[in-house]
C-alpha cells in the first residue's frame, strides 16, 4: 500500500496551519539538531504574523493520516551573480517516526515547484556537519556542497548575533 503524504503550503492566518507549524517547528527546536530548547511563548505568539508581513516567505506543512508530520520554511533571496531570485530553505523539520518515509522529499518538491514559478536560480540550505541523515536526503534530492574551485575550497555558514 501506498503512503499517502499531503503537502499542503501554509496560510499564515488560518488558525489550524497556525497551530499545526508550530507544533512542529517545537519538535524541531526540542530535537539536538534543532538546538534542544523549545520555542519560546514569545517566539510561539510572534512567528507566523511575523512570517505573514515577510515579503516572498513561505511554508509547506507535510501531513499524513491528518497529522502534521514535516515543515519547511523558505524565505526569498537574491543572487547577484545571475541577477535572479533564489529561495533558501531556513528550516525543514520531519517527525522522527516518519524520517526516512518521503516527508522531506515531498516538501523540498513544492518548494522547487513554487521556486520554478518565480523564476529563481537555485534554492539554499543550510546543515549542520554532524547531520548525516539530512545531508544524505538532500544529496538525493540534488543539493552539493557549494564551491567555486578547488582551490577556493567550500563555502562555510557563519553567523554573528545581535
Amino acid at each position: 500500500m501506498q503512503r499517502s503524504i499531503v503537502v499542503k503550503k501554509v496560510n499564515y492566518l488560518d488558525v489550524a496551519d497556525r497551530l499545526a507549524l508550530l507544533a512542529v517547528l517545537d519538535m524541531y527546536a526540542r530535537d539536538p539538531m534543532g538546538g534542544g530548547e523549545p520555542l519560546s511563548e514569545d517566539v510561539k505568539a510572534r512567528l507566523c504574523d511575523d512570517l505573514a508581513q515577510v515579503p516572498g516567505a513561505v511554508s509547506w506543512l507535510a501531513w499524513f493520516e491528518q497529522q502534521p508530520v514535516g515543515l519547511l520554511n523558505a524565505l526569498p533571496g537574491y543572487s547577484t551573480f545571475k541577477a535572479r531570485p533564489l529561495m533558501n530553505v531556513h528550516d525543514i523539520a520531519v517527525d522522527p517516526e516518519q524520517r526516512g518515509k518521503g516527508v522531506g522529499q515531498a516538501l523540498l518538491k513544492a518548494l522547487e515547484e513554487h521556486a520554478k514559478q518565480l523564476g529563481c536560480c537555485k534554492l539554499t540550505l543550510e546543515v549542520l556537519s554532524g547531520n548525516s541523515v539530512a545531508k544524505q536526503s538532500y544529496a538525493r534530492f540534488g543539493f552539493e556542497q557549494y564551491e567555486l574551485s578547488a582551490s577556493t575550497g567550500q563555502a562555510l555558514f557563519m553567523q554573528k548575533w545581535l
